[in-house]
């Protein structure tokens, strides 16, 4: 059961959490408006713009971000000043096993970790499609087209479908055709001068025909109006900035399910992504561990060793993290092995300095 000095500790922990939160999201904030100003006063933008459609979702973003590390500079001020103060040491005097005095610290982590998990799986995605949007529209000035040109689309594993021209706005497609193989063979052609959209992979095809392949003959099909259920959408077609980023933990993996049947490539960036809000809350226990194992002795430098070795090693953390991922997007890389690799190394870290604190 716990007891009081247990709930001391993960008041501690969460208190200097929150607050190490308020101080570094308020700096980065500043520094964000800085480098942003002439681009808000050029748009001409109201106040409630800016905050509603852009800082209510970039300080969830960024505390998700760097929760991880947040939870780690948290446990070593905590623990610095426990040891320092000889509380530590009395614990352990007092038949407290090191073991045991790790219980409200792994309770604190845990909590940060659900936190995290939440509002980085279901809350921040919707945030950032509305962030994303914003910085597109008013930051970067990329204009939104309306008319896409040689649009290429693999439906299935056997179908391309390819339009000349694809009106967004009017969800309707000219020139189009429908290719069907049968490993390298193609057996069918559906071509239509004009194809529209109307839901549920519904399309509407005018002026089509219909070619098929069979041995050496060909069965020709004509028609006015065809309607037909196509695997693809016109939001399939916009290349999305940070696509990955705007979809919940469910949307996320529908969306690798659904391409990955059609054989579409370039999917580890969204694998990179799902494994990713699963990898980095369970980075904020590691952290734990090894923050707590580092700050736990008491030293004569007090508190400021304790966190330039902690500074140290979470650096490096996050600088695996950050390689691993390239790696994955730019060299192929598994993903969950990338995601999962510095988790892995800086947890037998985290064990081995465990072994020796209490000596």
């Amino acid at each position: 059961m716990l007891k009081r000095i247990d709930f001391y500790i993960i008041k501690k922990v969460l208190g200097t959490y929150f607050l190490s939160i308020l101080m570094i999201i308020s700096i980065a904030i500043i520094i964000d408006i800085t480098e942003k100003m002439d681009n808000f006063y050029n748009e001409n933008l109201p106040l409630k713009t800016i905050i509603m459609d852009y800082y209510i979702h970039f300080i969830p973003f960024y505390i998700n971000l760097f929760s991880s590390l947040f939870a780690f500079i948290a446990v070593l001020f905590v623990t610095s000043k426990l040891a320092y103060n000889s509380e530590i040491i009395a614990m352990l005097a007092g038949g407290i096993s090191f073991k045991r005095i790790l219980v409200p610290y792994f309770i604190s982590a845990a909590i940060i970790a659900l936190f995290t998990f939440y509002i980085g799986s279901y809350i921040i995605p919707k945030g950032n499609d509305i962030r994303l949007d914003f910085e597109s529209k008013y930051v970067d000035h990329i204009a939104v087209e309306s008319t896409l040109r040689n649009v290429q689309f693999k439906v299935n594993a056997n179908e391309i479908a390819y339009m000349e021209r694809f009106d967004l706005k009017g969800e309707r497609g000219y020139r189009f055709s429908l290719d069907k193989f049968e490993g390298k063979k193609l057996v069918s052609r559906l071509t239509a001068t004009t194809i529209k959209y109307d839901s549920s992979y519904n399309w509407t095809m005018h002026d089509f025909m219909k070619r098929d392949f069979v041995g050496m003959r060909e069965v020709l099909t004509t028609g006015d109006t065809l309607k037909r259920k196509i695997e693809m959408t016109p939001k399939e077609f916009v290349v999305v900035k940070n696509h990955h980023e705007r979809m919940t933990n469910p949307e996320l993996r529908e969306y690798i399910n659904s391409q990955s049947k059609r054989g579409r490539a370039g999917l580890n960036a969204y694998k990179l992504e799902y494994q990713k809000r699963f990898a980095m809350p369970f980075g904020a226990i590691i952290l734990t561990l090894i923050g707590v194992s580092v700050a736990s002795r008491k030293t004569r430098g007090g508190a400021g060793f304790h966190i330039l070795i902690g500074f140290a090693l979470s650096v490096t953390y996050i600088l695996c993290t950050l390689v691993s991922s390239s790696f994955t997007v730019k060299g192929g890389w598994n993903p969950i092995f990338a995601i999962w690799l510095p988790n892995i190394v800086y947890l037998c870290i985290g064990i081995w300095l465990y072994r020796i604190a209490p000596k």
